[in-house]
């Protein structure tokens, strides 16, 4: 199993754009692809020139004008293929995610299984949206609404999940008739190129689906474009700001999710064994890179036998069969000096990811292991800012009150879960919890399709979830008709 991640030189990846259905070579600057497992160079990836983005957006929207027009049943036909093209190349494709993201190979398994998911809905629109209502409104008189599509619509992908969340994207916004240009993070490039492979194979019409890789200048460009119509994006909250606040400027419909700081509540009825596992789960899971982790656990009264066990299952966490690595140099070092910050501003390490060693042959990787910060107080660091790394903060609390408060006041508004025995005690913090989502005796509750992704406060910028029966606002238009047929006796308002 690990030595999957000891890719051979003749193995690296070189990624092209995908643009006009065809992979060409970019005339920019080329970088290294590092893979975290162990710092060694498995691909590169170009920096896309201004002339190679006009042109993809070019293509782009001469495309959105036929394939806007299909219906909903012959789009979804390709995205059919996709979805076998994704099942009969899973395991290629958890090994590069793997590869290239440092999380575990069943980590990147099921990110591209609830990838599948959310294909299967876009797959279900043909049956759910083409005609959304209509109504006899007065005598002789009708109206009808459908939804229409927006037009050429840019992904902006994060490192963290790289085939995943791209899978929340470009799959409903091609089945609701938009054209769709993805730019992935250029620390994950090598995932989008196979899944652009597996594009190509399915035979979409030219321009309707491109990969244009590169960095902040390939966003700004895109967001620039006279030519695109609609922005999505997933990653930092800081970025995201940004994003949202570019869009906006050109007009530009947006949706942006940022960063979190999700917390949860811990209360002594909790059951010992589904609180012990979905808690180390939350935070060890992809090494903490995740905008779903748990950060922060507000122990509520006294918890300290349910921390002690937390503590000791999360110091049982192995590398490479229950926790991956850190995604770079700079992510650990960051990682590891906000942990140093909690220790000298007063909070009690419980258990110190810094100190365990490297698996064996993985000595080059970046690794920091499961890290549980105890006694920590409201105004700190490590309780305030997102860490993004296998790190748990306490924070002692009297009561639920308290802990709903100190949720309240959190500037991010991603996820609250609570783990309790009581549903008096869930009902209270379902009702008072104001994040986006909430979780029941649950350490990552993510809704599953239709139930839509999305947080609030700092956590997401525009209106909408990314996701499900939410997103459909957002990929595209309602157009309404109104019509009178025929010559009435009876007036009426249209009269």
């Amino acid at each position: 199993m690990t030595a999957i991640f000891k890719l051979p030189t003749s193995d690296i990846l070189s990624c092209k754009n995908f643009v006009g259905n065809e992979f060409k070579v970019s005339e920019g600057e080329i970088i290294d692809v590092v893979s975290p497992y162990t710092g060694k160079v498995i691909g590169y990836v170009p920096q896309s020139t201004p002339e190679e983005i006009e042109n993809a957006v070019k293509i782009s929207r001469w495309a959105s004008v036929e394939w806007g027009r299909a219906t909903y049943k012959d789009r979804a036909s390709y995205l059919f293929k996709f979805r076998n093209l994704l099942l009969e190349n899973i395991e290629d494709l958890s090994m590069t995610a793997a590869s290239e993201s440092g999380k575990t190979l069943a980590e990147a398994r099921a990110e591209i299984m609830k990838g599948i998911e959310v294909v299967e809905y876009a797959l279900s629109l043909q049956n759910k949206v083409q005609s959304v209502g209509a109504l006899e409104v007065s005598n002789g008189v009708s109206c009808k609404s459908s939804r229409v599509p927006i037009g050429v619509t840019v992904g902006i992908t994060p490192f963290n999940f790289p085939a995943m969340v791209p899978m929340w994207l470009f799959p409903i916004s091609l089945a609701c008739g938009n054209t769709f240009i993805w730019k992935p993070s250029e620390k994950v490039p090598l995932t989008a190129h196979k899944i652009s492979q597996l594009m190509q194979h399915c035979g979409f019409p030219s321009g309707v689906f491109q990969t244009l890789h590169g960095a902040r200048e390939v966003v700004e460009n895109l967001v620039n474009s006279d030519l695109t119509n609609g922005i999505a994006f997933v990653g930092s909250s800081p970025v995201a700001k940004q994003i949202y606040s570019l869009a906006s400027e050109k007009g530009k419909r947006s949706l942006c999710l940022g960063g979190a700081k999700n917390h949860i509540i811990l209360v002594n009825d909790a059951d010992e064994e589904i609180t012990v596992q979905g808690i180390v789960d939350s935070f060890t899971g992809c090494a903490g890179q995740r905008c779903m982790a748990a950060s922060v656990l507000l122990a509520v009264g006294d918890t300290q036998n349910l921390i002690d066990l937390i503590t000791e299952k999360a110091a049982s966490v192995e590398f490479l069969q229950k926790m991956g690595a850190i995604i770079d140099q700079s992510s650990h070092e960051r990682i590891c000096s906000m942990i140093e910050k909690a220790e000298s501003d007063g909070a009690k390490i419980l258990l110190d990811g810094r100190k365990m060693s490297p698996p064996e042959g993985y000595e080059g990787g970046y690794w920091i292991g499961p890290t549980i910060v105890d006694q920590a107080k409201e105004n700190m660091d490590c309780v305030q800012k997102e860490i993004f790394g296998p790190v748990l903060t306490i924070c002692r609390v009297a009561d639920l009150n308290e802990a709903i408060e100190r949720e309240n006041r959190h500037p991010y508004g991603n996820a609250t879960s609570v783990f309790t025995s009581s549903g008096a005690v869930a009902e209270f913090v379902c009702k008072r919890a104001s994040n986006g989502m909430i979780g029941i005796n649950i350490g990552v509750p993510v809704p599953r399709e239709p139930f839509s992704f999305g947080g609030r406060k700092d956590s997401k910028f525009g209106h909408g979830d990314i996701t499900g029966d939410g997103c459909l606002d957002f990929w595209t238009d309602l157009k309404k008709v109104t019509a009178k047929w025929g010559k009435l006796e009876q007036k009426n308002w249209m009269s």
